[in-house]
């Protein structure tokens, strides 16, 4: 998996702790499973969730691309949890609280491509860094952890953290890696979540994290090309000529075009 594959649009948390979360993983449309080794499991069920990912990695996804959230530097766990994924069939490891890059040192020698969480303010100044290191290839937003780092009175309150927001998606692009938004905490607000995951393609991120399967299909949806949008893409492309030009009322060049046929080969491969 390198940035210039097709980038997941929905990134589902599976706790490594819930066989039953685990088996069902499987038949979800979520584009990455993310088998969860860190917060979502209770410090005295480590173990016993590092062998229920390793049992269901092994079995297999198919169709899906899968990765594994281990614990972050610094935790007494991580180093059995390295030793856990070591040798299986990941698309990715997920590494939280990377503040430098010596946090990527550890996992650099798994050889896989590593998605590290941008979660503090230390890691956003570093996020450039984070973003060019070789072997990242992509950023997640960990956007929990960041409002308490902020000390925000409202954690839910994305506008307080605009500014390190978009800095995250800065360094991914200026890296040429991918962006991921953070979860939606809040599971019954089908709109709430809805409004998040459109502005978070607004602003540019690939896709975003998940923590329920109600939320897989309006996150695909969001991080889709909309029939509108494949319309004007078709429309403009078909009407480019090369160089600047009017086109229904407005000026385009050859980097709209660019951008219109990114966008239908991005809905191509979805459909």
């Amino acid at each position: 998996m390198t940035p210039n594959d097709y980038p997941p649009r929905s990134l589902l948390y599976v706790p490594g702790s819930n066989a039953r979360a685990l088996e069902k993983a499987g038949g979800l449309s979520a584009d990455m499973l993310i088998i969860d080794l860190e917060d979502a499991v209770p410090s005295d069920r480590k173990a016993e969730a590092r062998e229920a990912m390793r049992a269901a990695v092994t079995a297999g996804y198919p169709g899906k691309r899968v990765a594994v959230r281990i614990n972050g530097a610094g935790s007494e766990h991580r180093a059995a949890d390295i030793n856990a994924v070591a040798g299986l069939p990941l698309d990715a490891l997920v590494l939280p609280k990377v503040d430098a890059i010596t946090d990527l040192e550890l996992a650099r020698g798994l050889g896989l491509p590593i998605l590290a969480m941008i979660e503090t303010p230390a890691a956003i100044y570093a996020a450039r860094d984070i973003a060019a290191d070789p072997a990242v290839a992509g950023l997640i937003a960990g956007l929990n952890d960041l409002a308490y780092e902020l000390k925000l009175p409202d954690g839910m309150d994305r506008g307080a953290m605009s500014h390190a927001i978009q800095a995250i998606i800065l360094a991914a692009r200026a890296g040429g890696v991918w962006g991921f938004d953070g979860v939606y905490n809040v599971i019954d607000d089908g709109a709430g979540f809805a409004a998040e995951a459109a502005e978070g393609r607004r602003l540019g991120f690939d896709g975003k994290t998940l923590i329920h399967p109600s939320q897989v299909d309006p996150c695909n949806a969001a991080f889709a090309p909309s029939p509108r949008e494949i319309a004007a893409a078709e429309a403009l492309v078909a009407a480019a000529t090369g160089g600047a030009q009017r086109h229904e009322g407005r000026m385009i060049e050859d980097m709209h075009v660019a951008a219109a046929r990114a966008l239908l080969e991005r809905a191509g491969r979805i459909a």
